[in-house]
């Protein structure tokens, strides 16, 4: 275990990293497996963690690996093989368990992977959570309440957790409402979702045509969200209805209308915002969203009586101030859409559901739908960084950036950030010039290219 040396595993999506590289190695799974045995075993009970993993080819080595380090503490093993990130959350609730584990590193490609932890409740671990395990994990406490021999844990495979899940997204969907006579494309992306999103739109009627449903371990992601050219050819080929793209995982989704455009988050969160709005079941009229909507959907909302609240990037953190507050309904415009009444993370599947069944009781198609929603200009660039500086530290950087949100004004916003799982820094610019806004950006990459790469 001379492997384990650095703290600070856990980023703002659990831990993730190359395959078989330092943190995402068989030992670090090890050593986190038996950590959250520890963590949520309590004293003299015989519990169980749940383990779900998407299709990449190095799931099968860190999924036995946290088998392992689970059972070596005494507590049994849940296996339900692929599934979507939500489907974990979902079943650790449902079967439970004292803790989930999603072995996933969502839309990145086949090369990284991750491992994402759920409470019992099925909601992401808060980072106070996250520093304890971390620290077990590092720590010779576990050496010394190694159980004996009888005592060991056990694994078994849960055969029916598909359908579980599926006939849960089918709960979701109204029950005086089928999809007969609507043709979509789904595209699972080669992901967790492979099985379960065709079968949850067959099932209700729709005139399915399915796309990225054959993983080998190495195509992931190579359709889906990060790709979707692939499906708005798609549905202009088949003259579809719309169009359905989920990531690896299956917790993000967007959108292709009729006519092959793409369709992001802002949008759908939007037209479903109004409409929950409408019939009065979002608390205080409020929608949560990150940084990096669109001002537009702020705007679009106080229109209908509604208010945005911001937070940071990442679903865990709509989560948090979602439960904090009441908060009902909230989502990224990359796709995470999160239904608190029904869902304690981002769903894809369940989103789609969302929108399927507004389309069908307002009798419209999706382009219909979003028409009226009409997005700033909004541009984005990531760049590649060697190390990651603080930003407020690196005097020339800041000027550069003071510099530009005075020229853009109240007009327009900027924001720069360091990604949370890959080495990148983020910059976003939205203003109503497009062109101006696009060389603001490029101004920005390079500058931060000069000084992080």
């Amino acid at each position: 275990m001379a492997e384990i040396k650095k703290r600070e595993l856990f980023g703002t999506d659990g831990i993730r990293g190359r395959a078989n590289e330092y943190p995402m190695t068989s030992e670090i799974a090890l050593a986190l497996g038996r950590a959250l045995a520890f963590h949520f075993k309590g004293e003299g009970r015989h519990r169980r963690i749940l383990i779900g993993k998407d299709t990449r080819r190095s799931g099968y080595m860190l999924e036995m690996a946290l088998a392992s380090g689970i059972t070596s503490m005494g507590v049994d093993v849940l296996l339900v093989g692929p599934m979507p990130t939500p489907a974990v959350a979902f079943l650790t609730h449902g079967m439970r368990a004292e803790a989930g584990v999603m072995v996933s590193a969502s839309h990145n490609s086949f090369q990284d992977n991750g491992m994402k932890v759920f409470d019992h409740s099925g909601f992401k671990l808060e980072d106070r959570e996250e520093r304890k395990i971390e620290s077990l994990m590092f720590s010779d406490l576990l050496t010394h309440h190694r159980p004996s021999p009888e005592k060991l844990g056990k694994a078994f495979r849960v055969e029916e957790a598909r359908g579980r899940y599926i006939e849960f997204l089918k709960g979701t969907f109204p029950k005086e409402q089928r999809l007969d006579g609507l043709k979509i494309v789904v595209d699972c992306a080669h992901g967790a979702a492979y099985q379960v999103a065709p079968t949850v739109f067959d099932e209700l009627g729709a005139d399915l045509n399915s796309m990225g449903v054959s993983p080998n371990g190495l195509n992931i992601n190579e359709t889906g969200v990060v790709l979707p050219d692939l499906i708005k050819k798609r549905v202009i080929e088949t003259k579809a209805d719309l169009g359905i793209a989920l990531d690896g995982d299956a917790d993000r989704v967007l959108f292709v209308d009729e006519k092959g455009n793409l369709i992001d988050g802002d949008a759908i969160i939007a037209v479903l915002g109004a409409e929950l709005l409408e019939q009065g079941i979002l608390k205080d009229g409020v929608v949560v969203a990150t940084v990096m909507s669109n001002i537009a959907l702020e705007k679009y909302l106080d229109r209908r009586g509604g208010k945005v609240i911001r937070t940071q990037v990442g679903d865990r953190y709509l989560v948090e101030i979602m439960r904090e507050k009441g908060y009902l309904f909230g989502g990224e415009s990359s796709g995470h859409l999160i239904f608190r009444q029904y869902s304690t993370t981002g769903d894809g599947i369940l989103a789609a559901l969302q929108l399927l069944a507004l389309m069908r009781t307002k009798g419209k198609r999706l382009s219909e739908l979003v028409s009226d929603y009409s997005p700033c200009p909004q541009v984005m660039k990531n760049v590649p960084v060697k190390e990651r500086r603080v930003l407020e530290q690196i005097p020339s950087l800041m000027e550069k950036i003071h510099h530009l949100e005075r020229d853009l004004g109240k007009e327009g916003r900027l924001l720069v950030r360091y990604s949370g799982t890959e080495p990148l820094v983020r910059i976003m610019i939205e203003g109503w010039d497009a062109k101006r806004i696009e060389s603001m950006a490029q101004d920005l990459a390079s500058s931060v290219a000069r000084e992080l790469s």
